[in-house]
C-alpha cells in the first residue's frame, strides 16, 4: 500500500510555491521520516539555495503568509528567531528557519543542556558555524543541574516540570561549520549557539514526534520561567531580508 504525504504550504500566493515538495520528494519521505532521510532532504536543501531564496522571497512578498508564519513562530528567550516555514499534516515534517540576528556580543543561543521530542538535520545557512556540547547524565562528577520535563503539563504544555537533581558531564563538542549539515536524534542533550556574533541562520529539517516529553536541564538558582517572545509579521520579513542580504549575489533574483 501506498501512502501518501499531505503537505500544507503557507497562505495566498506563496502556498503555490514547490520548493517544500521538492525538498521532501528529493528525499523520498515516507510517511514517518527518520534521521536518513531528513538529511537527505537538508542535503537537498544544501544544493538548492537558489530555489530557497526564491521561496523566502515569496513569502515576504506575501503579507498573508507572512503573518500566519510569524504567528507560529517565535523569540527564543535568548535573543533568536524560531520561526516555521513549512509543515507537513500527515508526516510532521516541518521546514524551519533559525535566525540569530548580528550582535555585539555572541548570543547564548540554546544554553540549556536539552533533548527534543522529535528528529532533524540542519543545514548552516549563513554564517561562520555552531559551537554544540553534548552531555550525558553521571552519577560522579559533572556539574549540578535541575531537570526538567517539558511536555507533561496537559493545561500548559510549555511548561517546565521538575524532575529532580542531577549531575552531567560532557561527552563532546562538536563544531558545525558554515555550510555542514547536521542530524540530531532524540536522544541527545545538547546545548547549541553561533561561533560568533554575526548574523547566522540554519534551515532545520524536522521530523515528527517521537516521545511524549524532552528534557531540559537548570544550572542552580536558574529560574525555569523563560518564556517565548511573540515574533511580528515584521520581524520576520526583517529577518528572512537580512538572511538574503547575507548570502549575496549567488541568489540574487
Amino acid at each position: 500500500m501506498t501512502t501518501t504525504t499531505t503537505f500544507v504550504a503557507a497562505p495566498a500566493g506563496a502556498a503555490g510555491h514547490p520548493f517544500p515538495r521538492e525538498v521532501a520528494e528529493s528525499a523520498g519521505i515516507p510517511f514517518r521520516p527518520g534521521l536518513a532521510e531528513l538529511r537527505a532532504a537538508a542535503e537537498y536543501v544544501r544544493g538548492a539555495r537558489h530555489s530557497l531564496a526564491a521561496w523566502l522571497r515569496d513569502l515576504v512578498a506575501d503579507d498573508a503568509a507572512a503573518a500566519e508564519i510569524a504567528r507560529r513562530s517565535y523569540w527564543h528567550p535568548n535573543g533568536f528567531a524560531k520561526i516555521l516555514l513549512h509543515t507537513g499534516v500527515e508526516s510532521g515534517f516541518r521546514i524551519r528557519l533559525h535566525v540569530w540576528p548580528a550582535a555585539d556580543v555572541v548570543s547564548p543561543g540554546e544554553s540549556n543542556p536539552h533533548s527534543h521530542r522529535w528528529e532533524f538535520a540542519s543545514y548552516v545557512l549563513a554564517g561562520t558555524g555552531m559551537h554544540t556540547v553534548e552531555f550525558a547524565e553521571t552519577a560522579e562528577g559533572g556539574k549540578p543541574y535541575r531537570r526538567y520535563r517539558y511536555g507533561t503539563d496537559p493545561a500548559d504544555p510549555a511548561a517546565l516540570v521538575a524532575d529532580g537533581a542531577v549531575r552531567l558531564k560532557r561527552l563532546g563538542v562538536p563544531h558545525i561549520r558554515g555550510g555542514d549539515v547536521y542530524t540530531c536524534g532524540t536522544s541527545v542533550v545538547h546545548t547549541v549557539r553561533p561561533v560568533d556574533a554575526g548574523l547566522t541562520a540554519t534551515v532545520v529539517v524536522q521530523g515528527p514526534r517521537r516521545t511524549p516529553t524532552t528534557v531540559v536541564y537548570c544550572e542552580p538558582g536558574e529560574s525555569d520561567d523563560q518564556p517565548n517572545g511573540d515574533l511580528s509579521a515584521d520581524d520576520f520579513k526583517n529577518l528572512v531580508g537580512a538572511v538574503l542580504a547575507g548570502l549575496g549575489t549567488e541568489v540574487a533574483s
